[in-house]
This record gives structure tokens, sequence and C-alpha cells, in this order.
């Protein structure tokens, strides 16, 4: 059985989804990206939905509520990412991309070591069921555009813009100067 809450987040509904005491899914609800992810998680775990609150996705709400507020930078949630093997290799490199940092597609390709394979990372980018906890949001293009992003781009910019007010409240004078060239123009480092 998988579990679903909704999440009432600043810049749109999520849709949550746990199996055991791990996240499988926190998404845009409503939009045909969710809708992919669900039937992939369905098929993938041969499991039932349910609407019904699961530990996880209690703990999972509270985080978030904290990350919208600016008082947190890292989850401390057990996910359960459903998807193909290269799939899971191209999340795990999201998720060392720290809080208020961007990197490109072909940073996140060279990093998996598939440099040839931009587009089928931007394909399983768009493919993670774990937004923000995995933060897609963060990868842009190589000319530090804001591209591709399932949510949409205004959540994408929303996301980014959060995360960089974030890191200027707390920034000292000795990390003040210190760019990072990864960094989306909207995004500080922290």
């Amino acid at each position: 059985m998988v579990y679903i809450q909704y999440y009432n987040s600043p810049c749109g509904e999520l849709i949550l989804a746990s199996t055991g005491d791990e996240l499988c899914l926190c998404d845009w609800n409503g939009l045909p990206c969710a809708d992919r992810n669900m039937r992939r998680i369905g098929r993938y775990m041969h499991a039932d939905f349910c609407v019904a609150p699961s530990a996880v996705l209690e703990k999972t709400k509270r985080q978030l509520d904290e990350y919208f507020a600016g008082k947190r930078k890292l989850f401390d949630i057990q996910l359960h990412p459903v998807g193909t093997d290269f799939q899971r290799r191209v999340w795990s490199a999201l998720s060392d991309i720290p809080y208020g940092e961007t990197r490109s597609y072909m940073e996140i390709a060279t990093r998996i070591g598939h440099a040839r394979g931009v587009r089928a990372v931007a394909q399983a980018i768009g493919a993670n069921g774990i937004g923000i906890l995995i933060p897609c949001h963060r990868v842009i293009g190589s000319n530090s555009s804001l591209t591709g992003f399932a949510g949409g781009l205004d959540k994408k910019e929303y996301l980014l813009e959060l995360e960089r007010k974030t890191c200027n409240q707390i920034a000292s004078p000795t990390h003040e100067h210190r760019r990072s060239r990864n960094l989306h123009p909207a995004a500080k480092e922290c």
C-alpha cells in the first residue's frame, strides 16, 4: 500500500506518497509530471494508493514547513526513489548539490560519467518524483538560464529565490565574496 497526503506549499499543492517508512513521491499535484510518476510507482511497486496519513508523510510536511520558512536546508527523510538504475544515479547526483547552489545539466552528466548523454540526464531529471527533497530545481542550463522544470519555471524560480534569500540572511561577510561559478543569478552561496 502506498499512502498519499497533500501539502499546500507557497508555490502550489504537492502530492506526497510513502511506502513503509520511506517517501516515494513529492510532486506538483494536478500536473502531468505527478500523474506519470504515480503511474510509475504503481507499476514498479505493484501497489494501490490510499489517501491516509503515515508517520513519514507527517514528518515530510513538518520539514517542508521548515524549508519554506527558511529554517531547513537539509531533509532527513528516508527516500524511496522509483526509477531505473540510470535515473537513480542521476537523482543521487542531484542530492549532492548544496542548498543555494546550482549545477548545469552538463555538470550532472559529467559527474555521473555520462558526459555525452546530457539529454538522457535531462530526461532523468524531469522524471524525478521526489522534487524539492531531491533538488532538481537546482539544475540550470549551461548559460545559467532557468530551463526545464516539470512543475513549471515559476516554481523553479520561486524555490531558487527562497534559497537565495535564506542564504543572504545567514551569509557571513567571509562567504559573501566567494561566489561560485555554479550559482544561478537568483541563488547565493551559503
